[in-house]
C-alpha cells in the first residue's frame, strides 16, 4: 500500500473543532484534513475486469474552525475517488482548491461565514464559493459545483488536482451556475441553471462538449426562489420554481431562514434545449418541495420526469404544517417518495403518479449514458428521516415503482455514498454493469468501498475494498467511463 500523507492538525479526530459547533463536523460527519493516494488495498471478493472508470464523490469538508453556527451545507468541497482500471482499484482525496479555500489555507484560520449566518453576496459576512455539492463528467473532465450558485471549478478526474476555475461557462445576472447541471452523453452539451434573489431570480444555458457557453438565457420568476435541481430530455431542459423562498426579513438582516408556502404549486418550466426565454411553458403540480431528479424523457409529446418528491409535513387534520416543513427541509430531513410528473407540450395536460408510497428514497442514479432518454432503472439510497444519513441501497423500476432488489450492512450502523451505476464493458443491457458507493460503518468503524452487480444488488457486495480512513459523509457523486476521462491513457 502506497500512501502520501499529510500530518493531521486534529488532536480530536472524532470532534476536531470540539462539540460546540452542532452535530455535522463530529463522530462520523467529522472531517478529515489530509490527503491520500493509496494503492494495493486489500479487497474481499474480486474487483470485476470488466470494470473500467472512476467514481467520484463530492462533499463539504470543514478546513478550520468554523465562525458562527455551523451548517452541514458549510465547509470546503474534498473530492474522493476510486479509479478501477483491469482489475485493480486505486484511492485519493483531495480539496477543491477553491480561491476560498487557498485563502483560508494562507490565513490559517476560517475566513468566511456560513450558510446560517449569511447568506450569497453578503458584503459584512460573505461566504466563500465552496464547490462542494456536485461532480459530473464533462469535456474529459470532471466539474463540480456548488449549491448556491458559484463558479463552476474543472478538476482532473484520476489526480484530483483542480486544473482552474471555469468563469466562462456561466454568464449574464448570478453569474454562476447551481449544482445538478446535467450532460447529455450523445450530444456533450451541459445544461444548468443559475439562481439568485435579485430579477428575474433565474437563468438557464448550454455549455458545448468543447466547454464554450453556447446559450444563455433569464428566466422570469415570480420572486425569490431556492430550487435545487433541473431535468433534461433529449430536447428540453426542465426548470424548477419552488414554494420555497428566504425570509425576507431574515434575508435583509444577513440570515439564512426559509420558508415553504403550500398555497403556492410547484412549477416546472419546459423549454427547448436552446430555446429563447419567451419559449418556456410552465406546468402546476401539487405544492411541495423537490431536491432531485432521476432522469427525464420524451414520449410523444410528453415530457415525462421522475423524481423524488419531498413529501410535506402534515398536522393532525391532514393540512400541510408549513412551519415543520420548512425546518426538515433547512436541516436535510428527508421524507422523500419516487414519483413520476408527465407534461404535455402541446395540450397543456398534466399529471401525477407517486410510483412507490412505501420506500423514503433519494439521491438517485442512472445509466447516465442515456441522461435525457428513457431509462427503466434507477439507483437509490433509503434515508434516514431524522438526519443525513443514508442507510442502504436500493434499485427502483422508474415506471412500475418496484423495488428491485436492496442491500444494506445494518439499518442503525451504515453510511451510504450516493451510488452510482457503472457500466460494465461492452455493455448487453441498460443495466449490465455495476453499482458502486462508499460505506462507513459505525459500529464495526470499517470504511469500505463496496461494489455490486447491478442486475441483483441483494446478493450484496461481489467486492469490498477496505480503506484505512473514514470517508466523512458527502453529498453528490458521479461514474466518469474510461473512455469519458481526457487523462485515462497518461
Amino acid at each position: 500500500m502506497s500512501s502520501a500523507q499529510h500530518d493531521s492538525r486534529f488532536a480530536d479526530p472524532q470532534a476536531p473543532f470540539g462539540r460546540e459547533h452542532g452535530p455535522h463536523l463530529t463522530d462520523a460527519f467529522a472531517p478529515i484534513d489530509y490527503e491520500l493516494e493509496l494503492t494495493d488495498l486489500p479487497v474481499e471478493g474480486e474487483i470485476p475486469s470488466d470494470l473500467n472508470g472512476v467514481y467520484l464523490r463530492n462533499g463539504p469538508n470543514q478546513q478550520f474552525k468554523p465562525k458562527g453556527v455551523h451548517h452541514y451545507f458549510d465547509g470546503q468541497g474534498m473530492i474522493h475517488s476510486g479509479v478501477f482500471r483491469n482489475g485493480t482499484f486505486s484511492y485519493r482525496n483531495k480539496w477543491i482548491r477553491t480561491e476560498g479555500w487557498n485563502q483560508n489555507e494562507a490565513a490559517g484560520e476560517e475566513l468566511f461565514w456560513g450558510v446560517m449566518n449569511s447568506h450569497k453576496a453578503s458584503e459584512d459576512k460573505p461566504m466563500s464559493d465552496a464547490a462542494n455539492t456536485d461532480v459530473i463528467g464533462h469535456a474529459g473532465n470532471a466539474v463540480v459545483s456548488w449549491y448556491l450558485a458559484g463558479i463552476p471549478h474543472v478538476v482532473d478526474p484520476l489526480t484530483l488536482e483542480t486544473l482552474r476555475a471555469a468563469p466562462e461557462y456561466v454568464s449574464g445576472p448570478g453569474m454562476g451556475m447551481s449544482a445538478h447541471c446535467k450532460v447529455d452523453e450523445h450530444t456533450g452539451d451541459m445544461m444548468f441553471f443559475d439562481y439568485f434573489t435579485s430579477k428575474p431570480h433565474m437563468s438557464y444555458g448550454v455549455v458545448s462538449a468543447e466547454g464554450k457557453l453556447l446559450h444563455h438565457v433569464p428566466v422570469e420568476l415570480p420572486g425569490d426562489r431556492l430550487m435545487h435541481d433541473m431535468g433534461v430530455s433529449e430536447n428540453y431542459s426542465i426548470l424548477h420554481d419552488v414554494p420555497v423562498y428566504h425570509d425576507e426579513e431574515a434575508l435583509k438582516a444577513g440570515r439564512h431562514k426559509i420558508r415553504f408556502d403550500s398555497s403556492l404549486p410547484i412549477r416546472f418550466g419546459v423549454i427547448p434545449r436552446f430555446g429563447a426565454a419567451d419559449t418556456i411553458q410552465w406546468f402546476e403540480f401539487s405544492s411541495c418541495f423537490l431536491y432531485h431528479v432521476v432522469n427525464c424523457w420524451e414520449e410523444g409529446d410528453e415530457v415525462v420526469m421522475v423524481a423524488c418528491r419531498y413529501m410535506p409535513a402534515r398536522k393532525e387534520d391532514g393540512s400541510i404544517d408549513e412551519e415543520r416543513t420548512a425546518r426538515m427541509i433547512a436541516s436535510l430531513e428527508m421524507d422523500a417518495r419516487l414519483w413520476c410528473y408527465r407534461m404535455n407540450v402541446k395540450t397543456g395536460e398534466t399529471s401525477e403518479t407517486c410510483l412507490n408510497a412505501d420506500h423514503n428514497v433519494e439521491f438517485p442514479s442512472y445509466n447516465s449514458a442515456e441522461t435525457g432518454r428513457y431509462t427503466e432503472w434507477a439507483y437509490l439510497v433509503d434515508h434516514d428521516p431524522k438526519q443525513l444519513r443514508w442507510t442502504g441501497i436500493r434499485k427502483m423500476n422508474t415506471v412500475t415503482g418496484e423495488s428491485a432488489g436492496e442491500w444494506t450492512d445494518g439499518h442503525a450502523d451504515c453510511w451510504y455514498s450516493e451510488p452510482w451505476f457503472a457500466p460494465a464493458d461492452n455493455p448487453r443491457s441498460e443495466d449490465h454493469g455495476y453499482v458502486v458507493s462508499f460505506c462507513w460503518n459505525a459500529r464495526t468503524e470499517v470504511q469500505e468501498l463496496q461494489v455490486f452487480d447491478a442486475l441483483d444488488i441483494s446478493k450484496g457486495p461481489v467486492a469490498r475494498v477496505k480503506l484505512p480512513q473514514r470517508i466523512p459523509p458527502g453529498f453528490h457523486a458521479c461514474w466518469m467511463k474510461a473512455s469519458q476521462v481526457a487523462s485515462w491513457a497518461a
